[in-house]
């Protein structure tokens, strides 16, 4: 057979190598071309196109048969997809925790895809190992967690607080029974009296993490939140001492820092979520909403959230790195103990996964060309902004507005001029919500809040004005007003 001979099939033609270099270059510049064009001529965050209607679309798609050109893939894509995507970079798309990017981590994507580096061992990542390692203990120095400290690149918040949950769970169990090793002998005979304490109003990822540990949604204590929706440090007593006089066994709290000394005296594992709240950590002027955090035992953090990075782009620390042994298992084809003591640094000794992506180059490439100075003025300008809408909410009497934001998130709701039942003024906001949605013109989010309906703004994008604001305003009321009258 002949060396070449598949270098005359089609399909070698497909891959990325020295021979297709030009091939990947012309196809490349055909979707950087596509970007532009969106950039430019996107006028709306959202088409307003319902679920049935795109389906439609794809029911004519048939994946066994490829398309004749690139040129065809790409305008068959933008009927699929691009036309309709939700785009986050719109200053008037203000509902979830999705933020604009920043070019370098754009940039980045680009690396990560082309090389393909697996962050789980030295022999298939090299130099990117060294890179993560230096951007975790950028955040680490940060954080304040100290010298022991320690961190890994995650999926995201989801992934981080789950991890956050299995290293406390076991970490607690070991030191009642330093014997008993959960990742040996499986959990101990009472795991079901372990206990999480969590804000009533906690990202539902605990629950889940507690769930998938199997300790059940039984094992998640909710406790009350003060007006400023933190949770409350005396109800968060009160429930300790009442877990306890129950039989039960408390071993962590996940919650916002101002509570971990408390936790320190019951002995419990203290888990901070700053996947939001992380970009505190550049900003020059509210950086002292994160007091306290240097004391937590694990935090999580989303770049992709308030560093204006791609998804995914999280991190999860933990004080004492020693404690990555509780999920270290070494396999000899892959991370033998004898790499360990030959200081060949492995990362998949302190992760969940085995492959996993390059994320951290979108953070350093961030830092290398933007600088942290930079983002923090984006993020300061984000909460801003949330204190403009805040005031403009207030001296509006169509709107009803929760809370002052600490952050950037805004919950309020639409109030018609005439008198309506509070089941009424639900359904009212709801449908306010989906009319937005449809038109796409502006989008925001919703909540509920003592059973009852409201919307809500969350701010990422430091573009986003005064002008905005008013636009979005004026499109609620204007939705609210049609509403009431058809």
């Amino acid at each position: 057979m002949k060396e070449d001979y598949f270098k005359d099939s089609l399909f070698y033609s497909y891959f990325f190598n020295r021979d297709n270099a030009q091939c990947y270059f012309d196809n490349a510049h055909d979707v950087i071309i596509k970007i532009k064009e969106i950039l430019q001529q996107t006028q709306i965050p959202f088409s307003g196109i319902l679920p049935h209607e795109l389906s439609q679309l794809f029911s004519k798609v048939n994946l066994d048969n490829s398309l004749s050109s690139w040129s065809s893939v790409l305008a068959e894509l933008n009927q699929l997809y691009i036309k309709d995507a939700v785009y986050f970079h719109h200053p008037k798309y203000v509902a979830h925790l999705n933020c604009p990017l920043v070019l370098p981590a754009v940039i980045a994507e680009m690396l990560i895809g082309a090389i393909n580096s697996s962050m789980d061992t030295w022999d298939q990542s090299a130099g990117a190992t060294l890179i993560e390692q230096k951007v975790l203990a950028w955040t680490v120095d940060k954080l304040g967690l100290g010298k022991d400290a320690d961190g890994i690149f995650t999926s995201g918040g989801t992934q981080s607080n789950f991890m956050a949950m299995l290293l406390a769970r076991d970490w607690f169990c070991c030191q009642r029974d330093r014997q008993h090793k959960n990742l040996i002998h499986g959990l101990p005979d009472d795991f079901r009296k372990l206990r999480i304490l969590t804000s009533s109003v906690s990202h539902f990822s605990t629950q889940k993490a507690a769930a998938m540990l199997g300790l059940g949604y039984q094992a998640i204590i909710s406790v009350p939140h003060d007006d400023k929706f933190c949770m409350s440090i005396e109800a968060l007593e009160t429930s300790i001492q009442q877990c306890l006089a129950e039989g039960n066994i408390p071993f962590a709290v996940v919650a916002t820092a101002g509570t971990t000394d408390l936790a320190k005296q019951y002995g419990l594992w203290m888990h901070v979520d700053a996947a939001y709240g992380c970009g505190l950590l550049v900003s020059s002027r509210h950086s002292h909403l994160l007091q306290g955090i240097e004391q937590a035992d694990s935090v999580t953090i989303d770049y992709h959230k308030a560093f204006f990075q791609p998804v995914s782009c999280g991190a999860f620390f933990i004080k004492d790195r020693q404690h990555f042994c509780h999920l270290t298992y070494h396999a000899d084809y892959l991370n033998p103990l004898s790499a360990e003591q030959e200081k060949i640094p492995n990362l998949v000794n302190k992760s969940i996964q085995t492959t996993r992506r390059f994320d951290a180059l979108k953070m350093w490439l961030t830092l290398r060309m933007m600088g942290a100075e930079q983002l923090g003025l984006a993020f300061d300008k984000v909460l801003d902004t949330a204190q403009i809408a805040y005031h403009l909410m207030v001296a509006n009497s169509h709107f009803e507005v929760v809370h002052q934001p600490v952050l950037s998130t805004l919950v309020f709701r639409f109030i018609p001029p005439q008198s309506l039942s509070q089941e009424q003024i639900d359904d009212l906001n709801a449908n306010i919500r989906k009319a937005l949605f449809r038109e796409g013109e502006s989008i925001i989010a919703a909540t509920k809040i003592n059973g009852r309906q409201y919307l809500k703004f969350t701010f990422l994008n430091p573009l986003t004005e005064r002008k905005h604001l008013v636009e979005i305003m004026n499109n609620i009321i204007q939705q609210g007003n049609f509403l009431l009258t058809s």
